[in-house]
C-alpha cells in the first residue's frame, strides 16, 4: 500500500506539472514528516550528496559540449565524415550517424550531439531528397549515443548512485555503443537502397585531405578524452577538465571560430542545465532517503525476487518499468529514482551492477525518443521546426534497433563486459 500511495502521489505532482526536482523533494520531506522522522535528514541528505568530486565531472563535460556546438564544430565534423563515405549507399545518414557516434565519444551529452549534429545534417539530408520523417527519426536516435558511448553523463550519475567504477562503466559502454552504430548505419544504408536514393559523388583525395584537416581538432579532442581515461591518465572529472580546456583552446586561439558571444551564451547554457541536474539529484536524494526509511526498495527487491525466479522475466519487468517511467521523467531522473529500486533486485538475481547500469542505459536512451517526455524528440523538433508528431514516427525503426541491442546484450553479457574486465 505504501508503495502505491507513493507511485500515486509522484505521478500526481508531475501530472500538475510540478518540476521533477521539487516533486522529488517535496514528497521526500513528506514522508519523512509523515513517518516521524526528523526533517534535518533532507538537508544532511543533499550536503553528502553535493560534495561527490565525480559530479564536477558533469558541469565540465556540459561546458565542453556547449562551447564545441556554439562554435560549429559540428559542420567540419560532418563535412570530413561525408567526404569519406558520401559515396555509399544512403551515405549522407551514414556520415550524420559516424558524426553522431564521433561527437557523443567528445560531449556525453545527447541532447548536444542531437543539436550539434542535427543542425547541419537535417538541412543537407532533406535538400538531397531524403525522407523527413527518415531524416529526424535518425537524428534523434543517433543523438542517443551521446550517453552510451563514452564518456556519458548518465552513466557517471549511475556510478556515483552505486559507487560503481565510472571508468568500468565507460568501457562497459564501448561494445553496445558500437553494436548500436552498426544496426543504425546498416538500417539507413538498406532504407537508401530500397527508397532508391541517388548515391552522392565520391569526393578526390584532396578534398577528403582537406576536410580532413579542418576536423582534426574535434578528434584529437575525442582521442585525447578516450585515452587519457582508458590509460588511467586522468579521472573522469579531470578528463573533463581538460576536455573543457583543450575545447576552448581549439575552438578559440586554433581554429578562431568561437567568439565571446558564443563562449557566453555556452557559459548560460551550461549553467542552467547543471543547476537543473544538481536540483533532480538533490530532490532525488531526499526522496531515495525517504523510500530508504520505508524499506520500500527492500520491499520492491523482494516481492520481484519472489515472484519472478527467471532472469529473463526479471529484465522484462525492468524493460517495462522503464519504458513506463520514461513516459514522464527525463534520463537523469529515471537513473537516480529507480537505480536504488532495482539494483538490488539485479544483484539478487546474479547480475552484475557494470552490465546492469549499461542495461539501464539502453533504455534511457530509448526513453528520450519517446513521447512525451522526449527530450531528444523536442530538440530535433526545434532544430528542424517540424511537428512533433513527425518526429516522434520517424523514430520507431530505430527504436526497435535499440530493443533488439537490448536483448543482444541480455543474452550476450560480454559485449559489455568483455572490455572491462576481460581485455
Amino acid at each position: 500500500m505504501t508503495i502505491l500511495l507513493t507511485l500515486a502521489a509522484m505521478f500526481a505532482l508531475l501530472l500538475a506539472r510540478v518540476p521533477v526536482a521539487f516533486a522529488l523533494g517535496g514528497l521526500g520531506l513528506a514522508m519523512l514528516l509523515l513517518g516521524g522522522f526528523s526533517p534535518l535528514m533532507a538537508p544532511q541528505a543533499i550536503l553528502s550528496t553535493l560534495d561527490g568530486f565525480i559530479l564536477l565531472a558533469v558541469p565540465l563535460f556540459l561546458l565542453m559540449s556547449n562551447i564545441l556546438l556554439r562554435a560549429g564544430v559540428g559542420n567540419d565534423l560532418f563535412a570530413a565524415v561525408s567526404a569519406w563515405v558520401g559515396h555509399w549507399p544512403g551515405g549522407l545518414a551514414v556520415a550524420t550517424i559516424l558524426s553522431c557516434g564521433v561527437f557523443a565519444a567528445i560531449s556525453g551529452s545527447s541532447v548536444a550531439t542531437a543539436a550539434t549534429i542535427g543542425t547541419v545534417a537535417i538541412p543537407e539530408m532533406i535538400n538531397r531528397g531524403y525522407n523527413k520523417k527518415f531524416v529526424y527519426g535518425l537524428l534523434a536516435a543517433g543523438g542517443t549515443l551521446g550517453i552510451l558511448i563514452p564518456p556519458s553523463i548518465p552513466m557517471i550519475i549511475y556510478g556515483f548512485v552505486t559507487e560503481e567504477s565510472v571508468i568500468s562503466l565507460f568501457l562497459a559502454g564501448i561494445g553496445p555503443g558500437i553494436a548500436l552504430l552498426i544496426f543504425f548505419i546498416l538500417f539507413s544504408m538498406v532504407y537508401a537502397r530500397m527508397g532508391g536514393q541517388e548515391r552522392e559523388p565520391k569526393q578526390g583525395w584532396a578534398e577528403r585531405r582537406r576536410a580532413t584537416l579542418k576536423a582534426l581538432p574535434a578528434v584529437i579532442l575525442a582521442v585525447l578524452i578516450i585515452s587519457g581515461i582508458y590509460s588511467g591518465a586522468f579521472t573522469p572529472t579531470e578528463a573533463a577538465a581538460i576536455g573543457f580546456a583543450a575545447s576552448l583552446i581549439i575552438t578559440g586561439p586554433i581554429m578562431r571560430v568561437l567568439t565571446w558571444d558564443a563562449l557566453k551564451k555556452a557559459v548560460f547554457d551550461s549553467m542552467a542545465t547543471t543547476v537543473a541536474i544538481i536540483l533532480i539529484i538533490a530532490g532525488a536524494k531526499i526522496f531515495g532517503k525517504a523510500i530508504t526509511l520505508y524499506r520500500i526498495p527492500q520491499d520492491i527487491s523482494m516481492m520481484i525476487t519472489q515472484g519472478i525466479d527467471t532472469d529473463l522475466g526479471f529484465i522484462l519487468v525492468v524493460t517495462a518499468v522503464l519504458l513506463v517511467m520514461g513516459l514522464v521523467f527525463e534520463a537523469l531522473s529515471m537513473v537516480l529514482i529507480m537505480t536504488p529500486v532495482l539494483l538490488p533486485a539485479a544483484l539478487a538475481l546474479g547480475f552484475d551492477p557494470i552490465w546492469f547500469g549499461v542495461y539501464m542505459v539502453i533504455m534511457v536512451e530509448c526513453a528520450l525518443i519517446t513521447p512525451p517526455v522526449g527530450l531528444n524528440l523536442y530538440v530535433i523538433q526545434s532544430v528542424a521546426k517540424a511537428r512533433l508528431g513527425e518526429v516522434a514516427s520517424g523514430v520507431a525503426p530505430f527504436l526497435i534497433l535499440m530493443f533488439v541491442t537490448a536483448a543482444i546484450l541480455y543474452v550476450w553479457h560480454d559485449l559489455a563486459l568483455y572490455i572491462p574486465f576481460k581485455l
